[in-house]
């Protein structure tokens, strides 16, 4: 059996102790002062009264801030001074803005800026069990083995509860060999269940709806610190399932096709919070970035009466649910051909058909 080598970038993120988080707090500070300073150097540079207006590019910026890394008390070196003048060039064009929002370094401020600080590849290096970055040691949780790897580009990242974590760009080897042969799968996307499989695999979702009455609790005594706690449950508890989900997927299948619909109309509508809730471009995303990884198909196809239609005989019959008063109906027989259907799972079904069709006209893109 013949393998071949290939390699995929991957972005790894790992929590520091807690002990250095005042450390990290004085380095996010400095950053915070670069930002607020390219900002004040780039919105002068843009003003139409002195002269022609100017939009200065992150090597422009960087002039403005040379040798700011050599001065006392700071605690960054020039590499991030750097990236910080680029990311905030980039921002603005993105924006398309003259002047960016200031970056606020006290916590107890309500537009307090979590602390980020960005650094290059080569400048933070991992040795026994910590990570060494501008002079300092750093201890945290190593799930993941960063001595067998090279460390590239990537950020310390503080998080609402103060939290502060290593998030690092590494590449990892793939074997890529012959595959065996294994079935395909469609995924209905919903909003009762956030995912819905052709082999009737579901992800239930509705973590909001789970924690929203403790929520609410919490908010109305103004537990800001139970508030923040519950949020980032009802966040790891999304992303855990989601990844799990998607994992088994990718291991299980050779082609994964998902139903385009998107949230962006329905937030609009009554439906926003469990649209939002969801999270299926965050459940999209992880399903193609693993597909890629692995070397199967991932597609998204047109869902278009995916509801309505049998998966059996390919009819729209009138049993089948259709517009608003059908929502509420989640099991339906076809009355063309008798068979009993699952909402969900015929949805799937028809997805999964209609990815068939499209790899079978040659059809790659979405």
């Amino acid at each position: 059996m013949i393998f071949t080598v290939s390699t995929s970038t991957k972005t790894l993120q790992l929590r520091i102790k807690d002990k250095h988080a005042k450390v990290l707090r004085q380095m996010a500070r400095k950053v915070n002062q670069v930002w607020n300073h390219v900002n004040e150097v780039s919105a002068k540079a843009a003003r139409p009264f002195h002269g022609k207006p100017k939009f200065l590019s992150g090597y422009d910026l960087q002039k403005c801030t040379a040798g700011y890394s050599k001065c006392d008390d700071v605690k960054v070196g020039s590499g991030t001074v750097q990236l910080v003048c680029v990311e905030y060039a980039t921002r603005r064009r993105q924006f398309k803005k003259t002047r960016l929002n200031w970056r606020v370094s006290n916590p107890k401020s309500s537009k307090y800026s979590l602390g980020w600080i960005p650094f290059k590849g080569g400048h933070a290096k991992y040795k026994a069990g910590q990570i060494h970055f501008a002079g300092q040691k750093f201890s945290l949780w190593d799930s993941y083995g960063l001595s067998k790897y090279e460390l590239r580009g990537g950020s310390f990242t503080e998080d609402s509860r103060g939290r502060w974590y290593f998030n690092v760009t590494i590449e990892m080897p793939e074997f890529i060999g012959p595959r065996l042969p294994a079935p395909a799968v469609g995924i209905d996307l919903g909003l009762k269940d956030c995912a819905t499989a052709s082999n009737t695999q579901q992800l239930h979702g509705r973590w909001y709806r789970q924690h929203e009455l403790a929520l609410a609790k919490a908010q109305r005594a103004n537990k800001k610190k139970r508030v923040k706690a519950i949020h980032a449950k009802i966040r790891n508890q999304r992303k855990d399932d989601m990844h799990q989900f998607s994992t088994t997927l990718v291991r299980e299948n050779a082609a994964i096709f998902v139903g385009d619909v998107a949230s962006a109309k329905l937030v609009k509508t009554k439906m926003a919070k469990s649209a939002l809730d969801a999270g299926w471009s965050s459940l999209k995303t992880m399903l193609e970035t693993k597909s890629h990884q692995a070397g199967i198909v991932f597609m998204e196809v047109n869902e278009a009466y995916s509801t309505q239609t049998c998966s059996c005989c390919g009819s729209i019959p009138a049993s089948s649910p259709k517009g608003r008063a059908g929502l509420g109906i989640r099991e339906w027989t076809c009355s063309d051909c008798g068979a009993e259907h699952d909402r969900d799972v015929n949805a799937a079904r028809n997805i999964l058909a209609a990815g068939h069709r499209r790899l079978a006209v040659g059809i790659f893109g979405v």
